[in-house]
């Protein structure tokens, strides 16, 4: 049997994707672009995505954050950690972002450390680093 990561996509579900892809782009210090499905371009409204760096060719996962009618952002039950070289660093950006720290840097013992914050929406999200 083949072992394979468990993730291969996320979304993350906002209310404003101009916000919420500004907050993403500061804190973890990257570039999301707009990606076009068949419903970006109905006039009905339908889904928005803006997509998180991917390389196919690498480990882990990427995702999207995603506008989608009916779907509210926030409060709901999936956490989701990014990678980090160094949570502090990351971590750093959250408030001039606009986000809020849940849980600063800390230990997991053998497995690195961790830091929790809110977005810009209200989701809480993880960032995950080995230092």
């Amino acid at each position: 049997m083949e072992v394979r990561n468990p993730i291969v996509w996320f979304e993350i579900y906002i209310e404003d994707l101009d916000r919420a892809k500004k907050f993403y782009e500061l804190v973890l210090h990257t570039k999301l672009e707009r990606l076009l499905t068949p419903e970006t371009t109905n006039e009905t409204g339908g889904v928005e995505m803006i997509t998180f760096p991917m390389d196919r060719n690498c480990p882990g996962a990427s995702g999207a954050l995603v506008k989608m009618e009916g779907v509210n952002a926030g409060g709901n039950s999936t956490l989701v950690y990014f990678a980090s070289n160094d949570c502090s660093i990351d971590e750093a950006r959250v408030d001039k972002a606009e986000g809020k720290i849940f849980r600063p840097k800390m230990s997991i013992g053998n497995y690195g450390y961790i830091s929790l914050f809110y977005d810009t929406e209200g989701n809480m999200v993880g960032l995950h680093s080995m230092k």
